[in-house]
């Protein structure tokens, strides 16, 4: 070799100054970059690339596929991979293929996220709350209420295959991709619902497999859109749960009742394509006609009863029992039984029909008031005791009512009530029977007279013989001779003179005569004066003898008067004399009596209180 060709091969240390720079300048800006290279071999797991560095590097194959998917790469294929780092320790180029997809995926994400449109991913992996997509290298979390319209308990069939999805959030910052694969099935679905249900018009005829069954009725797949067929709509008699009538996944004939377009909903019947039984029920239940039904449905105010397919009546709890009140209708009736029933009412608008229990049997009602008329003695045991009366027990489970008022004659409602007790057998009076409102009255002081029948002939002034009973304060309780009634005679009204206005001078036993001042049948009170009676003596005694103006006493009057009498035997009788007096004259003792009294006497005469105290005491 020559002297020239050596120092070619020799550069100054200048030249390899310039050299070295230039090296450094080519390969800084490939780290951390996508560059594109060459497959030189496949190695077991591995693809080995060559970039244009001094060293190779190598890449898993699994890197170069779709989740799920085997991996098409071969020897001589030049791909874009990304370089971590130029030489690591072993001396190999750090080189990654999913990054450089996940770059390349990022920015076309970007754009279709910008544009709104739909992307292509493969669901790879199960995470908490949802599942892992592969969008062309880049991950992205799907939500599991973002996976179907309707929650899916199995989602294995949908994994390791490329669908659509659409992007709902995007931050490169952090990494993060949020996609929904339930946006693109309501689309999807929006799109065939609108087609199909422009294809749809009410009262069509349409076949569906049956989809979904609830409580309140099924939804029916009508080839891509859904329809309800409501519990209602099923058939024309009483269908408590759809599963009595169909089943899921099964194929059923359905009309088309109603079409919201705003909405979309889609409203189907079944039994619309059978004949309505309601269009005869007038011929076939006449008025007043029985039929035999059987109980459906048992509820508060009723049972339903079939009469036939399809057409079902209400015999309400008023109409069930004659005697049985308050009382739930199941412990009358239960489901299933076969019961016969009067056709009351029929609403053929309405679809109604109402129907009555009782009225296939006797009126035990017109047979109590044929055997027990009004006054009729009868007796039964007390079922209840209220505060306005007793509840009596009679024949044929009918109760009757003794009101507090029609227990005694004497005694008070509330008093004479608490003399009986639940369960005590009592004799009673029919008052009455009223077979409409379904009551029987009955009354208990009946039984006895009405003490105030022995005083019927007893007018206001009249003179009447009583006994002392009892002494108060107040006055005086007496009872009046030859009758069962009792009276009282206030302290004002013992006598004329303010100073023998004292109950202490009588005591009980003494016979007293008195005047009738009040007469109150209604109320039963009688009221009787002493001072009234000697007012009334004195104004007959002056007008028959003398007068009062001429001086004469009383005393004066009425010895001269018994004078008269025993020396003119043959004249007028004195007895008949005091016999007659007149009611005019018994009326203007009242009223003078009443005048008489001094307004200062009022807190001294018997109160009220004191009148009702001995009026109870009778």
């Amino acid at each position: 070799m020559s002297e020239t060709e050596n120092q070619g091969f020799n550069p100054s240390k200048e030249d390899f100054a310039s050299l070295l720079d230039e090296s450094f300048s080519a390969e800084a800006p490939l780290e951390g970059s996508v560059v594109r290279g060459r497959v030189t071999a496949i190695e077991n797991d591995l693809a080995i690339i060559d970039v244009g560095l001094k060293t190779e590097g190598r890449v898993p194959l699994r890197e170069f596929s779709m989740a799920g998917q085997e991996p098409t790469i071969s020897v001589g294929d030049e791909v874009e991979v990304f370089l971590d780092r130029i030489e690591n320790a072993m001396g190999d180029a750090v080189l990654s293929r999913d990054k450089a997809r996940r770059e390349e995926s990022w920015v076309k994400l970007e754009k279709s996220f910008e544009a709104n449109e739909r992307v292509e991913g493969v669901i790879f992996g199960r995470v908490k709350g949802g599942f892992t997509v592969d969008l062309n290298g880049a991950t992205a979390f799907l939500p599991g209420s973002q996976v179907d319209i309707r929650p899916v308990r199995d989602i294995t069939p949908l994994m390791n295959m490329a669908q659509p999805f659409q992007i709902l959030k995007m931050d490169r910052r952090r990494g993060n991709i949020v996609v929904s694969r339930r946006a693109i099935m309501e689309e999807t679905r929006a799109e065939a619902r609108n087609e199909i249900v422009q294809n749809l018009v009410e009262g069509q005829v349409v076949e569906g497999v049956v989809k979904n069954i609830t409580d309140y009725g099924a939804f029916v797949d009508l080839g891509g859109v859904d329809g309800l067929l409501h519990v209602t709509d099923i058939a024309w008699r009483r269908v408590n749960h759809p599963s009595e009538v169909i089943n899921v996944g099964e194929t059923v004939k359905v009309q088309v009742v109603k079409i919201n377009t705003e909405t979309q909903r889609i409203s189907l019947g079944m039994k619309q394509l059978e004949t309505d039984p309601w269009d005869e029920v007038a011929a076939n239940f006449p008025l007043n006609s029985k039929v035999t039904g059987r109980v459906t449905n048992i509820t508060d105010y009723g049972a339903f009863v079939e009469l036939g397919s399809g057409v079902e009546g209400l015999v309400h709890v008023s109409e069930m029992s004659w005697v049985k009140k308050n009382v739930h209708p199941g412990k009358i009736v239960s489901t299933s039984q076969e019961v016969e029933v009067m056709v009351l009412e029929v609403d053929q608008d309405k679809r109604r029909i109402s129907l009555g229990l009782k009225q296939c049997v006797a009126n035990p009602w017109e047979d109590f008031a044929a055997k027990f008329p009004s006054g009729t003695k009868i007796s039964g045991e007390i079922k209840n005791i209220t505060e306005f009366g007793l509840f009596v027990g009679l024949a044929d489970e009918i109760d009757g009512m003794v009101h507090i008022s029609d227990l005694d004659w004497n005694v008070s409602g509330e008093e004479a009530l608490a003399q009986f007790t639940k369960g005590q057998t009592v004799e009673a009076v029919v008052l009455d029977v009223d077979q409409e409102k379904e009551r029987v009255s009955l009354g208990i002081k009946q039984l006895d007279g009405d003490p105030f029948e022995s005083i019927a002939n007893l007018r206001r002034g009249d003179t009447v013989t009583c006994e002392v009973t009892a002494v108060n304060d107040g006055g005086l309780e007496v009872a009046i001779s030859d009758t069962d009634v009792s009276a009282f005679i206030r302290r004002s009204d013992l006598s004329r003179d303010r100073e023998d206005q004292r109950p202490e001078r009588f005591n009980v036993g003494n016979k007293i005569d008195a005047m009738v001042t009040n007469l109150d049948k209604r109320d039963r009170r009688v009221g009787l004066s002493i001072k009234a009676l000697e007012i009334a003596e004195e104004k007959e005694a002056v007008e028959q003898y003398g007068s009062s103006d001429s001086g004469a006493s009383l005393g004066d009057i009425l010895g001269a008067a018994l004078n008269k009498e025993n020396g003119a035997a043959e004249k007028a009788p004195a007895e008949e004399v005091a016999e007659e007096a007149p009611e005019e004259v018994a009326a203007e003792a009242v009223e003078a009596a009443e005048a008489e009294a001094p307004a200062e006497e009022v807190p001294e005469e018997a109160p009220e209180e004191a009148e009702e105290d001995a009026e109870k005491s009778e």
